[in-house]
């Protein structure tokens, strides 16, 4: 397949189509302009010409669930506040730290699992059904895509409803470990503030002196979310795996990512690498902005409900 690169300035917006999410839901979504016409074509042609699309999605799809991300200018985790996310080796050597996320996780996630997947995460699973998409990529934990029915699926950086032990390797269900929190901490409350995109709420420290955390019931080995934390690295066969997905494709589609995480982007490059055309949806600037034949600004449930996947 061959594209044209069009550059295509913002112009009047797609007739006067509503929001595919509620006010609330967009609460962290960065500020856009509806999606002009042109581009809505440009993006219907290149789907047009796809037989087995690769898609890869990032947290500015979910932050229409009412999930924030990490970086969006101005509602991103980083831009509100100077927390930031939970450290592999820290984790790892510190039984302090691991008190002190299991704690904070333990009181954000009642909110943090009753998330439900918006139009986006809907219309990525209409084009599995329809045969259009190949394999889609996340590097979202929030298991939105599982929820909207997504079988066709990999969780590039795991899944926070799940839970492994670091010495055996069980795997376990995440809300059984809520329950069994309960059950240690019949009495302990906390206050919490606002929710990150893990899950993980700010509580402060004194809060979670006297919170206790099981270990595995398999080996009493350490408990540890089934995600890469930031400092970790994805698995050589997960990789692979996705290499392999990516050369029986014939297009990517990248949405809701700035790609600034290189496991991300490393499939970006392979694809540019085997000349497999892109094409991007996001609000704001990408790592692979130069790469691409179509870039789309736009909020992304509002972008995909407007293409025909046949």
């Amino acid at each position: 397949m061959r594209f044209l690169v069009r550059t295509l300035p913002l112009g009047a917006p797609f007739g006067n189509r509503a929001s595919t999410a509620s006010t609330g839901a967009l609460s962290f979504v960065p500020p856009c302009r509806s999606t002009d016409a042109q581009y809505v074509e440009q993006l219907q042609d290149f789907m047009s010409q796809v037989k087995h699309l690769f898609v890869m999605t990032g947290a500015g799809l979910s932050t229409e669930s009412g999930i924030p991300d990490y970086r969006s200018e101005k509602v991103g985790l980083y831009a509100r506040t100077d927390r930031r996310p939970m450290e592999h080796m820290e984790f790892i050597r510190s039984a302090k730290s691991r008190q002190r996320y299991w704690a904070r996780n333990f009181v954000g996630w009642p909110q943090f699992s009753s998330h439900q997947p918006n139009a986006a995460h809907r219309a990525l699973q209409q084009w599995e059904e329809r045969s259009k998409l190949h394999w889609l990529v996340t590097q979202n934990v929030d298991a939105l895509h599982s929820k909207a029915g997504q079988k066709r699926l990999t969780e590039l950086h795991g899944c926070t409803h799940r839970v492994i032990c670091l010495s055996c390797g069980d795997i376990s269900a995440r809300e059984d470990l809520q329950r069994h929190f309960e059950a240690l901490n019949p009495d302990w409350t906390a206050h919490a503030g606002a929710v990150a995109p893990d899950g993980d709420v700010f509580v402060e420290d004194e809060q979670v002196l006297h919170f206790k955390v099981p270990s595995c019931e398999c080996c009493g080995g350490i408990l540890k979310p089934d995600v890469t934390f930031f400092g970790d690295t994805v698995s050589k066969a997960k990789v692979q795996f996705v290499h392999e997905r990516l050369a029986e494709s014939d297009a990517v589609l990248v949405v809701g990512s700035s790609l600034q995480v290189y496991s991300g982007y490393r499939f970006v490059l392979a694809a540019n690498d085997r000349k497999i055309p892109i094409a991007l949806i996001n609000i704001g600037p990408t790592r692979a902005d130069h790469l691409a034949q179509i870039k789309v600004s736009g909020r992304c449930g509002e972008v995909l409900s407007l293409i025909q996947a046949s």
